[in-house]
């Protein structure tokens, strides 16, 4: 994966073309979410142009176009050629827009010498690619976002519009980024060299995977099309042609480039750690959810995102098929999405010989189990201080990596990821100083503080002008780190969930009443208590205050605040309040369900949150990686 280094300035960035552009990942930040529009570079490559856009001409299909081809450039390579679909303002930057004075340019403008299409001209086969099956089946995204209002959770932002590209797939489906359609009210897909829109619907999104699939009822729009085929997993140095409409342009884009990296990579929009592609070809805003080919024309992996750094260059990522194909099966499997699996524990490096023989391991394998997950089922079957040497049969080195094709190795995590939801793992430890086989059931993580809102809006309650809600990472987002205090700050960065549903429940905000006197100023700070219950989630809040039948609705927070209040004041006081700031309901929809006790969780819920010692940008750096 990337790692972060300290002192530079460096973040992930996914490239989809809008007015407002909403995630990224900095180093300064563990998963801070980004709204501001992004900048665009005006750049070109500082190597020669026979490099990485030496010719973005369509790679041939067949063998008979490329016999063809070699009789019309007799002595010359395919890469030798002429380039007829040349981006003269090919940049290494991700977005669109006037360039900042904050960000450092790639390179000066490049002057490249054009080729015009010349119809009498035999070296070049216009028709032929105009033609070309893979061209067809590249689409432009239009999406109309509303995304929701986390610090007024009752409702949404302004909408805002973005663009991006989608391919067809087999079953009349269209595959694209979950980031290009998130909080989507309308998704319309335009084909090339037509002039319709078409309406299209979002069957299944995959956050973690960045991922999400498409349907068009509309017959015209699949008229006369073929679907793209999936390829095999590239090999360095494999040519690589990016299509799409990056940039906002109406008409398609090809860049080309070479794999240059594949490892297990930072999603910027997930938060996850997954195989990726990295690829040198240029990937700019719209690119998003457009296809990556090889030389064969099939389809290796969907452009996603962009790294940037004042010291690296013209690095885009592609997630690869065997990501993509997970998704599509997963789908296939459940009728819907169900998300990739972990393990759920914190794994230490056994580099250090001392260690290892402290740790009675012979050889020069495995890594220490240093902290499990309460919600995962590893944590009913692994102890802390187990040293996991190897899973399903591979063997884990000491280093947290396992083999990979010829001559190469990956992380430990690659493993995990080609298991579904509900899978069992057969893990070789080491206990004791005693080798045994063990089963573990994998699912996906729970996270305390979510990375996006299920449903498309997050829950609130509001008693007697208090509001309540889930602490999430949009919401620290909107809140800014410095008004949500460095301690929440640190509880929703590193604790755990203790049991499924398990939420940091904030009072967000007090609206002004004669009912709350006192209390105004509060904000951001997390209820821990009502009446001397320890509150589970923002559910069972609702739920405590619904069946409280005492005088007075005591609320205990961190730092032993206190804040006490009259019920039946507070009922009478709830409609005023409403009206007044005009909210239409004092509790979110999803409240209004009936909650159902879970008195298994009763033991959990009175235990402090734990401190996990390292966040995702710690990997490396310390031994440490989570799998």
């Amino acid at each position: 994966m990337v790692v972060a280094v300290w002192g530079c300035s460096c973040i992930f960035s996914v490239v989809s073309s809008s007015v407002k552009f909403p995630y990224s990942l900095s180093s300064h930040s563990c998963f801070r979410i980004s709204q501001k529009p992004i900048a665009s570079f005006s750049s070109s490559h500082k190597r020669r142009a026979s490099n990485l856009d030496r010719d973005t001409s369509l790679p041939k299909f067949s063998r008979e176009k490329e016999a063809v081809s070699q009789k019309k450039y007799p002595g010359r390579s395919k890469d030798e050629r002429p380039s007829i679909y040349t981006d003269s303002r090919c940049g290494r930057g991700d977005a669109a827009g006037p360039q900042p004075s904050g960000y450092k340019p790639f390179g000066m403008p490049r002057k490249d010498k054009e080729f015009p299409i010349d119809l009498k001209d035999e070296r070049v086969e216009p028709s032929n690619i105009q033609e070309t099956a893979f061209l067809n089946a590249v689409v432009k995204v239009y999406c109309t976002h509303t995304a929701p209002d986390y610090s007024l959770p009752w409702q949404k932002q302004r909408q805002y519009t973005s663009t991006g590209s989608a391919f067809m797939i087999e079953g009349r489906k269209l595959l694209t980024n979950a980031h290009c359609v998130e909080h989507d009210t309308q998704v319309k897909v335009k084909r090339r060299g037509d002039d319709t829109k078409y309406v299209a619907k979002v069957l299944a999104r995959g956050v973690d995977c960045d991922i999400a699939l498409l349907s068009v009822e509309s017959e015209e729009f699949w008229r006369e099309v073929e679907p793209l085929r999936f390829g095999h997993l590239p090999h360095l140095q494999d040519a690589v042609t990016v299509v799409g409409y990056p940039l906002g342009g109406d008409t398609i884009s090809v860049t080309k480039g070479v794999v240059s990296r594949i490892e297990v990579t930072s999603y910027a929009h997930g938060s996850s750690d997954l195989l990726g592609i990295q690829i040198d070809a240029a990937i700019n805003p719209g690119n998003s959810g457009g296809p990556a080919f090889n030389d064969q024309g099939e389809c290796i992996g969907v452009a996603f995102q962009v790294y940037r750094s004042e010291e690296a260059e013209n690095i885009g990522y592609v997630i690869p098929t065997t990501v993509v194909t997970r998704f599509l099966d997963d789908y296939e499997r459940n009728g819907k999405y169900s998300g990739f699996p972990c393990l759920g524990i914190l794994l230490q490096k056994l580099e250090n010989p001392a260690l290892r023989t402290c740790l009675k391991v012979q050889s020069n394998e495995g890594v220490l189990v240093r902290r499990i997950e309460p919600t995962s089922d590893a944590n009913n079957v692994l102890k802390k201080g187990d040293v996991i040497v190897s899973f399903d049969g591979v063997h884990v080195g000491s280093e947290g990596t396992v083999p990979f094709r010829l001559n190469e190795r990956i992380a430990f995590r690659y493993l995990i990821s080609q298991k579904f939801a509900g899978d069992t793992a057969e893990l070789g430890i080491i206990r004791a100083g005693k080798l045994m086989k063990t089963k573990v059931v994998l699912n996906p993580r729970v996270h305390l503080v979510p990375y996006h809102a299920d449903g498309g809006q997050p829950s609130y309650l509001i008693i007697a002008g208090l509001v309540f809600t889930p602490l999430s990472e949009p919401l620290i987002e909107e809140e800014c780190e410095v008004s949500i205090g460095l301690k929440l700050l640190a509880t929703a960065r590193y604790s755990l969930a203790r049991f499924p549903g398990e939420q940091i429940v904030i009072l967000s905000q007090v609206l002004a009443n004669e009912v709350n006197i006192g209390y105004e100023d509060m904000s951001n700070q997390q209820v821990l208590k009502f009446n001397g219950t320890r509150i589970k989630n923002i559910h069972h809040l609702a739920h405590l205050v619904d069946t409280c039948k005492d005088r007075y609705l005591f609320f205990e927070f961190d730092d032993n605040y206190i804040a006490v209040l009259e019920r039946e004041a507070s009922i009478a006081a709830s409609s005023c309040i409403l009206r007044d700031y005009g909210i239409p309901s004092e509790r979110s929809s999803d409240l209004l369900e009936p909650y159902v006790v879970d008195s298994g969780d009763d033991k959990l819920v009175d235990q402090e949150f734990g401190d996990s010692p390292a966040s995702n940008f710690d990997i490396d750096a310390d031994g440490l990686i989570w799998a």
